[in-house]
């Protein structure tokens, strides 16, 4: 059932419906930032006078609630910085150089650990070399206070996006594929 929702455009909603995750309220803008992977189910809730006087008038547009894998998510810790940043600050990438982006998979092991996995997509083949080579940097050593279950420690899956230089736009694309 997940796949099926996720699969919907988030900015399809004429008016969003109440999204609860792991029963906390939830902007759908923050829904989009959980890995498909992290979702153990998805449900919705009819709309009724009961859904009304507990959540109020926003339960009118429908209740969906999402139960991750986990209780706690994993977090990076490395004096307060992304880890997205972490690793971009770690890739020598020129102001000269072209816009480019990567964007790569990986898991947060029960350890903290990570482990690089698919490459999703990345607009320059060098930079894509100088991010798996950052973040090969943190395969080695923990970083992470590993997502957790009933306090138990458990996998999450991450996505890394690299974007370099700062600042600097984008070329236009011809054609834009997504799959």
């Amino acid at each position: 059932m997940a796949a099926v929702l996720l699969s919907v455009p988030l900015f399809s909603f004429a008016q969003p419906p109440l999204i609860i995750v792991n029963g906390q309220l939830t902007e759908l803008t923050d829904l989009k930032a959980i890995s498909p992977e992290n979702i153990e189910r998805i449900d919705t809730e009819a709309v009724n006078e009961t859904s009304v006087e507990k959540y109020g008038a926003r339960a009118n547009n429908g209740i969906i609630h999402v139960t991750l894998k986990y209780d706690e998510p994993a977090r990076f810790e490395d004096g307060g910085i992304p880890f997205d940043d972490r690793v971009e600050s770690l890739v020598k990438w020129g102001d000269e150089e072209p816009a480019a982006r990567v964007s790569i998979r990986y898991t947060v092991t029960e350890d903290g650990r990570i482990t690089p996995g698919e490459v999703l997509e990345a607009t320059d083949r060098r930079l894509k070399r100088r991010v798996m080579s950052a973040l090969n940097e943190y395969v080695k050593n923990p970083h992470w206070k590993p997502a957790s279950r009933n306090g138990v420690p458990v996998a999450t899956a991450h996505v890394l996006q690299v974007r370099l230089p700062k600042g600097k736009s984008m070329p236009r694309e011809r054609y834009l594929i997504r799959l």
